[in-house]
């Protein structure tokens, strides 16, 4: 009677377990965090992954953040459990929240301090640590990073040559680069990823050409080239990377500007995507993307061609998938959403999208 019993209990179950076996598995969220300076808050849409269309999920404001900054950079946690926030203005604050990992809603975590008025944030690989890079006040910084995803206060000032504008641990996390845009100097130091602390690397920097003005910077996926934008003639130099030594050597220089261009450059934004096959730049003043094809041997560019977006385009990024790319305008208070063609990495317009005033910074994420 017992045996019959437990056999019949255990039926329901085994059809359950049959059952999800022959389903097929949930596909991961995407979504996407803007952030908007001037109405002080973060719109978090959904990113869907078949026709990458956009839905308005939550705004979110900064909690204790009186007075706005010109600027709101972010950055994700490498295990995209938290989302940091910069405040340009004083008291310098990082703002912390926490993730849901099924809606990708935030939740406040805590206030942190910041050196300075931060153009540039990120976390090392292991998201022990917040790395920043200050424009105005001419150095980078080290926070820990406290659980749960609070920053503590910092732990290393680092004075740069004039305006840095951007950091970065290197895959590996034992070397970290930053630039100084108005000492045309790519910084290299090495980290200790155990203590948090950088020490000039030997040498300690590298030379662009003069009044190119270094600014953002992004790593090969595979991590044996380096992608620099210059802010100030919209050049892209391109580097190769010694992994063992941490040293750049540059390899090619050639201009983002579209064909024609009449005006004073200023450069803003690169990305690549996850595959490595193309980089794409913004540009400010003509208010374009410039698109580049990367040979997957020589890391070297050819530019595939530009393509008109939102109105003073300074943060634009690529979802993981590498299928999408979207851009803000800081001017236009929109966002325009591309398909990128997997031949040829033109990109093909989706969509508008309206978003709160001064959007600047864009950070996509599947979530786990």
């Amino acid at each position: 009677m017992s045996g019959t019993f437990g056999l019949i209990a255990t039926l329901p179950a085994m059809a359950l377990l049959a059952a999800a076996m022959a389903m097929p598995a949930a596909r991961a969220a995407t979504v996407v965090y803007v952030s908007n300076a001037e109405s002080n808050d973060i719109y978090i849409l959904h990113l869907d992954p078949t026709n990458g269309a956009l839905n308005l999920i939550d705004k979110v404001a900064l909690p204790g953040i009186a007075k706005p900054g010109p600027t709101s950079p972010m950055a994700v946690s490498p295990d995209r459990r938290f989302l940091y926030v910069g405040v340009r203005s004083e008291p310098f604050t990082v703002v912390g929240f926490a993730i849901d990992p099924t809606s990708g809603k935030l939740t406040p975590t805590a206030n942190g301090p910041l050196a300075d008025s931060m153009a540039y944030i990120a976390t090392d690989r292991s998201g022990r640590y917040l790395l920043s890079a200050s424009y105005g006040g001419n150095k980078v910084t080290v926070n820990p990073i406290g659980p749960p995803g609070t920053v503590q206060p910092p732990s290393q000032i680092v004075a740069t040559e004039p305006n840095a504008h951007a950091i970065l641990a290197d895959p590996a996390n034992r070397y970290v680069l930053s630039t100084s845009l108005g000492g045309d100097r790519v910084h290299q130091f090495r980290f200790d990823a155990s203590a948090g602390t950088l020490t000039p690397n030997t040498p300690p920097s590298v030379g662009v050409k003069a009044k190119a003005g270094p600014r953002h910077f992004v790593f090969h996926p595979q991590g044996m080239f380096v992608y620099l934008l210059n802010e100030l003639d919209a050049s892209v130099d391109v580097f190769t990377y010694d992994s063992a030594s941490g040293h750049l050597n540059g390899l090619q220089t050639l201009s983002a500007l579209p064909a024609g261009f009449d005006g004073k450059p200023w450069a803003a934004d690169l990305h690549i995507t996850p595959d490595g096959r193309f980089l794409y730049a913004s540009e400010r003043t003509s208010s374009t993307l410039a698109a580049f094809k990367v040979d997957p041997g020589a890391g070297t560019l050819s530019l595939v061609g530009h393509t008109p977006t939102e109105k003073q385009p300074r943060g634009f990024a690529i979802d993981p998938s590498g299928r999408y790319l979207l851009a803000v305008g800081q001017l236009s208070h929109g966002l325009s959403s591309y398909r990128i063609d997997a031949d040829s990495g033109q990109l093909v317009k989706l969509n508008a999208y309206p978003m709160g005033q001064n959007p600047n910074w864009v950070e996509i994420v599947t979530l786990p």
